[in-house]
């Protein structure tokens, strides 16, 4: 299974993860086979790429580091609370304990697979990106506390927190949360106004002062570039800087109203150089535990030449994933081999091998997904 821009798509490819709305809806089911009138409502629907079966590593899943009913039990929570922010006594009790309910169960599951490394890259119509986003940015958040040693107690309150850092949008006119150009100054800082709006609407619903302070202060920055207060190191609330490390990599490896996004290796990367500059060295090393940088699906050229797919990544060797080759250095098929980097310490990869250049590999080669199958 591997991870395929919209735009290369082509008719007879087999989706391998089903993918759903923030409501719950099924938008397009695992199996199905793609026609031109479903790739163009993806398009539509603003979908920059699916999971499909291409034949290669049908024996290989793609898994999440949570249930998908749980998955999306949490984006219908989070967009319940976005849209409709509790207000009267009695709704905010009943609407914080919902969400609070909704992270114990995200806490539980993860702390029952203490091996998990998130290979998965999330996959979301582009109006829905604000609610995905919450979710991935509360389990990158959890999983970077559980390498830090947290308790479930200060897990769950992490977790809230991660979940609603960005409730404040609500309070943001769409047009400009959604513009595609360039803030005008006056745009920028009603969009920084998010963290303050946040901290009081989360406050007024009787959430924990410790999750209210992760919506206030996840864009406060380690040496004080940051905002709404220019907070530095310590200043910053411990939870607050685990959210906002998370909060940046979602948004590196996701596709934006205004750009495309970044590969995950790329964001892998800006992490990894911004500790003790952007983010607490600390924190950024907990994080990264947890980061396949070459995602299961990733196509990658080795330092010998050869081309293959990631099928697995394992913990503690983030950078140095299991490859299958398929290609030798001059571009002729191989009977398929696995070689693991993390044992195979004299290769490394070279680079990501874009999939336009795989498609084109495959065709020269006269392999195609019908006849790997």
């Amino acid at each position: 299974m591997r991870r395929v821009p919209v735009d290369l798509l082509r008719p007879g490819m087999k989706v391998g993860r089903a993918l759903y709305s923030s409501s719950g809806q099924l938008l397009v089911n695992a199996g199905t086979r793609l026609t031109e009138k479903v790739i163009n409502r993806l398009r539509l629907l603003g979908v920059s790429a699916i999971y499909v079966e291409d034949g290669f590593l049908d024996d290989v899943e793609v898994k999440d580091v949570i249930s998908e009913e749980l998955r999306l039990q949490a984006l219908v929570r989070v967009r319940e609370f976005f849209e409709n922010p509790p207000q009267g006594a009695g709704r905010a009790v009943i609407t914080v304990k919902a969400v609070v309910d909704t992270v114990k169960d995200l806490v539980d599951e993860l702390l029952s697979s203490p091996k998990v490394v998130v290979s998965l890259v999330d996959v979301r119509a582009l109006d829905d990106y604000t609610f995905g986003h919450s979710v991935n940015v509360c389990l990158l958040s959890l999983l970077t506390g559980i390498s830090l040693g947290y308790d479930r107690k200060r897990l769950i309150a992490l977790g809230v927190g991660a979940l609603l850092h960005d409730v404040g949008k609500s309070k943001i006119p769409p047009e400009v949360l959604q513009k595609p150009g360039k803030l005008t100054p006056e745009e920028f800082a009603l969009v920084k106004s998010h963290t303050v709006e946040g901290y009081h609407l989360l406050k007024k619903a009787g959430i924990d002062s410790s999750a209210c302070v992760v919506a206030h202060q996840h864009h406060e920055r380690y040496l004080g570039q940051g905002y709404p207060q220019g907070l530095k190191g310590k200043e910053i609330h411990e939870f607050a800087a685990i959210c906002g490390v998370a909060d940046v990599f979602d948004a590196l490896t996701a596709d934006r109203c205004y750009r495309r996004a970044y590969p995950v290796h790329e964001a892998y990367e800006f992490i990894a150089g911004a500790g003790n500059f952007l983010f607490d060295y600390r924190i950024v090393q907990a994080f990264l535990e947890n980061i396949a940088a070459y995602p299961v699906g990733t196509v990658v050229r080795l330092s010998s030449g050869a081309v293959g797919v990631v099928v697995e990544t394992k913990r503690g060797a983030t950078l140095r994933p299991r490859v299958r080759l398929f290609f030798d250095a001059e571009g002729n098929r191989l009977t398929p081999q696995e070689i693991d980097l993390s044992e195979a310490r004299d290769l490394t990869i070279a680079e990501v091998v874009p999939e336009e250049e795989w498609q084109k590999m495959l065709r020269v080669t006269g392999a195609s997904a019908a006849e790997a199958e």
